[in-house]
C-alpha cells in the first residue's frame, strides 16, 4: 500500500484548490491511501474543507501559534516528523510548495521530484522539461520516501463529497525561531488567485503603459476573473511580477484564458498549454498566439476590449 501525506495549502481560513488537485494526483498512485496535513494556528475551518474532499481518508491537524503564517522554515521540520510511516509526501507546485517541499526532502535525506504531471507507478512519474517541449520519466528508488511537488495545472480538482475523520496531532518539534514574519505587504484586489482561477484575463506589452493595462483589470473584474501578464508586460513595469504567466512565471490551467496584446512566445505558451479554452486578441494576424487559440480576434485591442466588456452587460 502507498500511504500518501499531502501538505495542505491555505490562508488560515480557506483551503487552496491546489490541495484538491494534489489529492487527484495521489489517487492515481497504485494502492493509494491519502491523508491531508493541515498546519495552522487554528486549523478547524481548513480541516473541515479538507475532510470534504472525496478520496481523503484522514485529515491531520497540527496547531501551533508559529503555524499561523506559512513559513517554510517553520513548517518543514514538523512535516518531516509527521511523515514517519508514509511512503509519499506531496505538495502543490505553487509558490507555497516550491518553498516548502525542498526543505522537507532535505530533512528526510532524499531528492525531490518536481512538477509531477502524470503517475506511472508508485515510484515512477512524468514531469515536463525544456519548457514543456519534452516529458521526462523519473523513477524513485523503491526503498525511498517520495517527496514531490504536483503540477496542479495537469490535474482536475478532486470531487467534493468526502467525510474524512479529523485528528489533531503534535509533531513534537519546537519550531525554529531563526525565521519569523516581520510584516506582510501587498495589494488586496479581491480577484481570484491566478494559479487556481477558472478564468484569467492577461495582457501583454501591446497595452503600452500602466494606464493602458487598466482595461485588463476592468474586464477581469467584470468577469470575476484573475489577472495575468506576459513577461514583456512585467519587464516593462506595467504590472508586478507576481502576475507573470509563463515558463519563468506561473503555470496555470484555467477553463478560460483571454490573451490580450500577447504575441505568444514559447515561454509564455508553456504557462498556458493546459488551459481549456484560449481566446486571443491581437492586431497582428500572424502572431504565434493564434496557432494555439481556440478563438482569435484580429484588431485593435483598445477598440475590441471595451466593446467586449460592454456586451457583457451590467
Amino acid at each position: 500500500m502507498s500511504k500518501i501525506l499531502i501538505v495542505a495549502e491555505h490562508d488560515g481560513a480557506r483551503l487552496n484548490p491546489s490541495t484538491s488537485k494534489c489529492v487527484s494526483c495521489a489517487a492515481r498512485v497504485p494502492g493509494a491511501s491519502v491523508d491531508v496535513l493541515v498546519l495552522a494556528g487554528d486549523g478547524s475551518a481548513v480541516a473541515s474543507q479538507a475532510a470534504a474532499i472525496s478520496g481523503v481518508g484522514k485529515v491531520l491537524v497540527a496547531e501551533h501559534s508559529a503555524n499561523a503564517e506559512s513559513l517554510a522554515a517553520v513548517l518543514a521540520p514538523q512535516v518531516a516528523k509527521l511523515a514517519a510511516g508514509y511512503t509519499h509526501v506531496f505538495g502543490p507546485s505553487t509558490t507555497f510548495g516550491k518553498d516548502l517541499m525542498p526543505r522537507i526532502a532535505a530533512l528526510l535525506g532524499v531528492g525531490q521530484v518536481s512538477d509531477i504531471m502524470a503517475v506511472e507507478g508508485s515510484h515512477a512519474f512524468k514531469r515536463p522539461i525544456y519548457a514543456g517541449n519534452a516529458v521526462l520519466t523519473v523513477e524513485v528508488p523503491a526503498d525511498a520516501i517520495v517527496v514531490a511537488t504536483v503540477r496542479v495545472a495537469s490535474f482536475e480538482a478532486a470531487a467534493p463529497g468526502g467525510a474524512a475523520a479529523v485528528e489533531k496531532v503534535d509533531a513534537g518539534v519546537t519550531p525554529p525561531s531563526h525565521t519569523r514574519l516581520v510584516s506582510r505587504s501587498g495589494a488586496t484586489t479581491g480577484r481570484p488567485d491566478l494559479q487556481t482561477a477558472n478564468r484569467v484575463v492577461a495582457g501583454g506589452r501591446a497595452l503600452g503603459s500602466v494606464d493602458g493595462f487598466k482595461i485588463i483589470y476592468s474586464l477581469a473584474d467584470r468577469m470575476g476573473a484573475a489577472v495575468g501578464a506576459s513577461r514583456a508586460a512585467v519587464d516593462a513595469g506595467y504590472v508586478p511580477n507576481d502576475l507573470q504567466v509563463g515558463q519563468t512565471g506561473k503555470i496555470i490551467a484555467p477553463e478560460l484564458y483571454i490573451a490580450i496584446g500577447i504575441s505568444g512566445a514559447i515561454q509564455h505558451m508553456t504557462g498556458i498549454k493546459d488551459a481549456r479554452t484560449i481566446v486571443a486578441i491581437n492586431k497582428d494576424g500572424e502572431a504565434p498566439i493564434f496557432e494555439a487559440a481556440d478563438i482569435g480576434l484580429v484588431g485593435d485591442l483598445f477598440s475590441i476590449v471595451p466593446e467586449f466588456e460592454k456586451q457583457l452587460g451590467g
